[in-house]
């Protein structure tokens, strides 16, 4: 459900693992050039696309007798979207989220949504992450992933059916970990692509990096999470590809805002959602009201939508009062 360049990919794998996939595009002409071409231009360029991969721009024909229903559209839509997808979802289907974000507002993780909106089970809910660019997994890069569900043998149908020579997927059951793991990168990562944007050296790159990922991980705990997860392909792999990345939209958009762009300048330059403009918000809030201290994240925010200029936001990190690590 979606197709844009990871929904599109992941359907790639999902096919090339031996599996029948339907997609549901929001555009015709795009499920059109799917069905006719076996390409998504606007997103994967000329790659083609396994003839086991059929696309609708029918949310309900897409979803008739699906097995494993993934969703894959940016984060903030998750609600809308699934509120009218809800009553077509077959009976204990799989509900597969790409989606690395925390809903404004509620400050809820995607699972929670999906339980909420969906009517389900949290056992039915399987997230899909780690350090997962979607064009270097289209092209058959070879990449692992992380498939977590507080159900295991569930998490194991969704590895069994994503298995592919270039495509490893493991399994792990703290979903409120890798969910926070996926969230709160994509907050790092820009504070990294500003960094850059800057012209600041490796010392500082690396700085954000393990700064980022203790402060991902001090929230994680407070929740519940297992702080083991951080170190993983959900937590450290994840930041590592989407801080350190050209491909990754985070990364670009904080280069651009680094270089003096506005919102929209960068915005327009990234042309996909970059899932961490709007997170920032909502992770701010989820740790202000978990008592948890983010001053990355928070600095973040305060660049993307309080006019703060990216120098202004490092003299105040600099300028905390020090501690042990």
């Amino acid at each position: 459900m979606g197709a844009g360049s990871w929904g599109t990919t992941f359907a790639k794998v999902v096919a090339d693992a031996g599996n029948t996939v339907t997609m549901w595009a929001r555009r015709a002409d795009v499920a059109a050039s799917i069905n006719d071409a076996h390409t998504n231009p606007e997103y994967l360029g000329d790659i083609r696309l396994p003839d086991a991969i059929r696309a609708t721009a029918d949310d309900v024909a897409a979803l008739a007798e699906a097995d494993m229903v993934v969703l894959a559209v940016p984060s903030q839509t998750l609600r809308d979207n699934l509120t009218a997808w809800a009553p077509h979802l077959p009976d204990n289907s799989t509900l597969v989220s790409l989606m690395k974000g925390i809903e404004l507002g509620t400050t809820k993780r995607m699972s929670e949504v999906i339980c909420e909106v969906g009517k389900v089970e949290l056992d039915r809910v399987v997230i899909v992450t780690g350090p997962n660019l979607a064009p270097e997994i289209a092209q058959e890069q070879p990449t692992a992933s992380v498939v977590a569900c507080v159900d295991e043998q569930r998490a194991r149908v969704v590895q069994n059916a994503t298995t592919t020579g270039y495509f490893r997927p493991y399994t792990n059951t703290d979903v409120i970990g890798c969910e926070l793991g996926g969230a709160v990168k994509n907050v790092i990562a820009l504070a990294y692509g500003m960094a850059t944007g800057l012209g600041l050296g490796d010392n500082t790159k690396a700085t954000l990096i393990t700064r980022g990922l203790a402060e991902t991980a001090r929230l994680g705990v407070r929740l519940g999470a297992d702080p083991m997860t951080f170190s993983g392909l959900a937590g450290l792999g994840d930041l590592v590809a989407t801080c350190t990345s050209p491909l990754s939209r985070n990364h670009t958009f904080g280069v651009q805002v680094g270089r003096g762009k506005t919102l929209a300048e960068a915005q327009a330059i990234t042309k996909q959602t970059a899932e961490g403009v709007k997170s920032c918000l909502s992770i701010r809030d989820l740790a202000g009201r978990n008592g948890v201290e983010m001053p990355i994240a928070e600095q973040v925010e305060r660049v993307c939508h309080e006019g703060l200029s990216v120098s202004e936001a490092i003299v105040s990190l600099m300028a905390r009062q020090t501690k042990p690590e």
